[in-house]
């Protein structure tokens, strides 16, 4: 492709993986939205960027004795474990695991890349995933963001991808990726073991920029070949089971973060049914999974919902067993 005399060094290095008017229209959006508080975007409200709120919620939570606590569960993380059964996985990928990390705010609390670091020491995977939010905040500077991911980058083992959430940018993903952290926008690519191939696609964040393009994200996977959608929030569920995926990995709702004794979240923050916003799930023949979350957000606490990272291990389903064949 020839190189265009006007273009910017962030319209060089994504030049073949977004159209110049996706990057014209994510970039445009950032600054439209930059500090807004109400009235931008599909949801009116916009609690993430109302920062004296956040002060105040601080405030009220060391006058109840409650911060020291909630930020020490927020430090607490737990390694969740679920199966995902996929009709004719191919045999290669029998048992395969992915470790999904999502929602990570690494410039909230300085300690968390280090008690993420800590905790991956124990962990054994395949892959890694992470669904998007690297950043604290949905504006200004992300170098903080990535200094703190570059140290969780050192714990984590190739291969990594990644997608955008609501509170990143998209000139973050040089960054990423020159770490080694390869983000799909609204792209897909063959994961391969054994001989045989799986697809892992990924979406731009859904949410607040409404930058995803699943029939993109689809273009290069062959018919009926078995395929998983990374997507910032749960969102475009529907659509993406629709499409013919057979996995959905998610986060953006963190479960709640702040929840009622027995897990009932005060707020998740996602258009879509509470059934689908955390936890597994399934949407027809789509197996789907809404983390919780790996960090914290507007405030370094957790209450009654632990941060998690989760160990998703792929199974072969017979769609057509022995026993169901009539006689």
């Amino acid at each position: 492709m020839t190189q265009q005399p006007d273009q910017n060094p962030l319209e060089r290095l994504l030049e073949h993986r977004v159209s110049p008017a996706h990057l014209r229209q994510r970039l445009g959006i950032e600054r439209d939205r930059e500090k807004r508080i109400f009235g931008q975007g599909p949801a009116f409200f916009h609690i993430e960027n109302w920062y004296s709120v956040h002060a105040l919620m601080r405030g009220l939570l060391r006058l109840s004795g409650l911060h020291g606590r909630g930020r020490r569960n927020a430090l607490k993380l737990q390694v969740t474990r679920n199966e995902i059964w996929i009709n004719d996985l191919p045999q290669a990928f029998e048992g395969f695991t992915l470790l999904h990390l999502t929602d990570l705010h690494l410039d909230i609390n300085d300690e968390m890349p280090e008690a993420i670091a800590r905790r991956l020491r124990d962990v054994d995977y395949d892959l890694c995933v992470i669904t998007g939010d690297f950043r604290a905040r949905t504006y200004g500077p992300y170098d903080r963001a990535l200094q703190a991911m570059a140290r969780v980058r050192e714990a984590l083992r190739d291969p990594v991808y990644a997608v955008l959430g609501n509170h990143d940018s998209i000139q973050m993903v040089p960054g990423l990726e020159a770490m080694g952290v390869h983000v799909l926008l609204n792209e897909a690519v063959p994961v391969e073991r054994g001989g045989e191939r799986i697809w892992l696609a990924g979406i731009d964040d859904p949410h607040y920029y409404e930058a995803h393009n699943i029939e993109k994200a689809t273009a290069a996977i062959p018919e009926g070949a078995v395929s998983i959608l990374l997507s910032h929030s749960p969102e475009p569920y529907q659509h993406a089971a629709h499409a013919g995926f057979d996995a959905f990995l998610c986060g953006h709702t963190h479960g709640g973060q702040i929840c009622l004794p027995g897990g009932f979240p005060l707020m998740l923050n996602a258009r879509a049914p509470r059934s689908v916003c955390n936890g597994p799930w399934r949407c027809h023949n789509m197996a789907g999974y809404t983390s919780r979350g790996t960090g914290v957000s507007v405030v370094d606490v957790r209450f009654n919902c632990p941060p998690e990272m989760t160990l998703h291990t792929l199974h072969r389903r017979d769609p057509y067993p022995e026993s169901a064949s009539g006689g």
